[in-house]
């Protein structure tokens, strides 16, 4: 049984076999140095040669970067090492000798790395960054089961649009046409009357022809769904929400971000409660500062300028109707105002997540999908969620690359998924 190195520290002292990849080697005279890495963590393993056979000190000597290998030896605490351990090597075997691996430390361009995305993402940093992803599903999912919500899973084929005609992917389907899924929300709304919270977390896409840091045409999406919840109680749940996710990051994947030499003073900010401003009170303060025209739905340029004027993620709510989907409630004060709400995270990365209070009425709904010019046959289901104890209900949407990016600091999204799909994009 071989252990983990992540784990070799509980047996300083001890003999144990570890089984991994070289993830960098060196030699000098008798003695040879190999880094090895198990997917847990690197270790040092030091090979001498006046203890290990001809033939296995031979292989460290000529070991090649990624070949496979097990090595069995002493634990030996050692603060320069990585890990603050290092391995005695008693005995090694070479598994695979890997010839000419294409990824070298030399700078290689965006394109040839993500050529090389298979094996790309067996490096130190894109460890790091995939690491946070997973820490953050992981919070993100502890957040809502420690909470009562259900885990509700929604279709990939969809009959219809949710967010827009304009960004669907059409599939055929045993002679008839169906779409990839913009988003889960419209059954999860269901499970929210089946079972009053539930949360939809999967992939989602959006045939937006778009080359920006920040698209994805594949890319995954949480979206929790309550019942009996307006929108000033959804904008409770965001911040909430985002306050721990954060706080629970911070703290569990502090090597991670230390790997990415990520500042994280911003992130450390993020606490309750967020600012919450009207789209009005938005578009005051973009006067001069960019070509932004009342009604518009903000880009990035907007998002920032509204950002940099506050220490912590901002609430922007109250949207003009018309930028926001056909399911969102108009506002009752003012019936030109949808009440949905974007959390636009600091440090330029936007947008984060989307939401609001749902439209609970059967007769403005229709109206809503016939102004919006979408057929109303494969909405009957949904409008049913109407005509049998409709009540009033909200929820959001996260992009997870996104928040993973902005926890990262990250350029681009392309890193925080283990194979990205772009405009440009669909291997490997």
């Amino acid at each position: 049984m071989y252990t983990s190195i992540s784990d070799a520290r509980l047996h300083d002292g001890q003999v144990i076999s570890i089984a991994g990849w070289i993830y960098n080697s060196r030699s000098s005279g008798k003695l040879a140095f190999l880094i090895v890495r198990d997917g847990s963590a690197v270790m040092q393993c030091v090979v001498s040669k006046a203890e290990v056979t001809e033939e296995e000190f031979a292989i460290a000597k000529e070991i090649t970067q990624e070949s496979s290998l097990t090595v069995t030896g002493t634990v030996h605490a050692d603060e320069r090492a990585p890990g603050g351990y290092e391995l005695i090597v008693q005995s090694l075997k070479l598994i695979q000798k890997a010839i000419d691996y294409p990824i070298s430390p030399k700078e290689h361009g965006p394109d040839f790395l993500l050529d090389h995305r298979h094996l790309w993402m067996r490096s130190k940093r894109q460890h790091a960054i995939l690491r946070v992803r997973h820490q953050t599903i992981r919070a993100m999912r502890n957040y809502f089961d420690s909470r009562g919500y259900i885990g509700f899973d929604s279709p990939m084929f969809t009959p219809n649009a949710v967010e827009g005609t304009t960004t669907l992917f059409g599939v055929e389907y045993f002679g008839s046409k169906v779409f990839l899924t913009q988003s889960g929300q419209l059954y999860g709304e269901a499970g929210a009357m089946a079972f009053g919270k539930v949360y939809v977390f999967g992939p989602v896409f959006r045939a937006e022809k778009s080359k920006t840091r920040k698209h994805l045409t594949e890319f995954w999406m949480l979206e929790p769904e309550v019942a009996f919840i307006d929108l000033d109680q959804n904008m409770d749940l965001i911040e909430d929400f985002l306050t721990e996710v954060v706080g629970q990051v911070l703290e569990s994947a502090k090597e991670e971000l230390k790997i990415l030499e990520r500042d994280v003073t911003s992130l450390e900010r993020v606490q309750k409660p967020f600012p919450r401003i009207t789209y009005d009170e938005a578009a005051k303060r973009l006067v001069g500062k960019t070509e932004f025209k009342y009604g518009d739905d903000f880009g990035a340029p907007d998002e920032e300028a509204v950002a940099t004027q506050f220490d912590r993620p901002i609430l922007i709510h109250r949207w003009p109707h018309e930028i926001k989907a056909f399911y969102m409630k108009r506002d009752e004060v003012n019936p030109a105002l949808a009440k949905g709400v974007d959390c636009i995270a600091p440090d330029g990365y936007g947008e984060i997540v989307g939401g609001g209070e749902r439209e609970t009425s059967l007769e403005e709904l229709e109206k809503r999908i016939a102004e919006h010019g979408l057929p109303k046959q494969p909405f009957e289901w949904y409008l049913d969620l109407r005509r049998y104890g409709s009540v009033p209900h909200s929820g959001f949407g996260l992009g997870l690359e996104r928040t993973v990016s902005w926890l990262c600091g990250l350029q681009h999204v392309r890193e925080t998924i283990p194979f990205p799909r772009m405009m440009y994009r669909v291997e490997p």
